[in-house]
């Protein structure tokens, strides 16, 4: 039978893709006016104050929150520190297209973390719907060309987005495998201001690392001020609130499916930036995609 994902939920794990679509997008826009590193040192500082007068008894002194600052202190590794900062850098030497195409293996270390590390066993429908959902991925990304998927090549930066995924993928597992005070867990401003703590810290070494080897020109401009504003508000703030509970609700496989949306939204914003109509292999590309959620939400 099938799982029921309620529309609130879908509506949820599909705003996140959309928003981290921009993300990317944005990301490679400004690569050359700041250092990645910096960029989400500074983006998640950004986001840090806006939360503030909205959840700082999760940071307060007499706050649960200390008594598991581990967990939190992991969470902010993997979501904060680690995965934007290293999706900024792969887009420093890899191309948008092979940036999506390695996210679109989210799925895969979804099942694979799942069963390695936490004891759940990939279904078969679960399998199937992941062939599926990185074929409409691959379709979209190579514009219906089996030349242009040949003509791909990895670079240093693909490597970076492989990290990327596996820390994404760990972070998900950890949202709904660990448990935390019902006081943070049930205010979702709360609980993410108090993974941004300890992210910041994460963040801020990595920038300062990136400092100390050279890198740490940035060229502000409005054009990166705007930037810096959607994506602290968007892909930062509304994507992680829209994801974390989405995830809470349907899980982290299912979820996981959803992240393969990415790159069909990014194809459509690129389209839209360039003035170029969609084409069949678009639409081809999303009932895949659609398809595999369904699929992996059978049981």
């Amino acid at each position: 039978m099938s799982q029921k994902i309620a529309p609130g939920t879908m509506a949820m794990l599909t705003l996140a893709p959309l928003l981290w679509a921009g993300n990317a997008v944005t990301g490679k826009l400004v690569h050359d006016l700041i250092p990645p590193a910096t960029l989400n040192f500074v983006r998640w500082t950004l986001a840090f104050l806006i939360l503030l007068p909205f959840a700082w008894k999760a940071v307060s002194p007499s706050s649960p929150m200390w008594q598991h600052w581990k967990r939190y202190c992991l969470l902010g590794l993997l979501g904060v520190g680690c995965y934007n900062a290293l999706q900024y850098l792969a887009l420093g030497t890899s191309t948008p297209l092979n940036v999506t195409l390695v996210g679109a293996s989210t799925p895969v270390f979804m099942l694979f973390i799942g069963a390695m590390f936490f004891g759940v066993a990939a279904r078969r429908e679960q399998i199937i719907g992941a062939v599926l959902s990185i074929v409409g991925v691959v379709l979209v990304l190579c514009r219906g060309s089996l030349e242009q998927l040949f003509a791909l090549r990895l670079v240093v930066g693909d490597l970076y987005m492989v990290l990327a995924v596996i820390s994404w993928s760990l972070y998900s597992w950890l949202l709904v495998r660990t448990k935390e005070p019902a006081e943070i867990r049930n205010d979702w401003a709360m609980f993410l201001i108090a993974q941004m703590l300890f992210g910041l810290g994460w963040s801020g070494a990595f920038a300062g690392i990136e400092w100390s080897v050279g890198h740490h020109e940035i060229l502000w401009s409005w054009k990166l001020a705007a930037a810096m504003a959607f994506i602290v508000v968007g892909p930062a703030i509304m994507a992680y609130r829209c994801w974390g509970l989405g995830v809470q609700r349907a899980g982290p496989v299912v979820a996981g499916f959803f992240i393969n949306l990415t790159p069909l939204f990014a194809a459509v914003l690129s389209l839209a930036l360039l003035g170029e109509a969609p084409h069949l292999y678009h639409a081809a590309a999303f009932v895949l995609i659609v398809a595999g959620i369904v699929i992996s939400s059978r049981r």
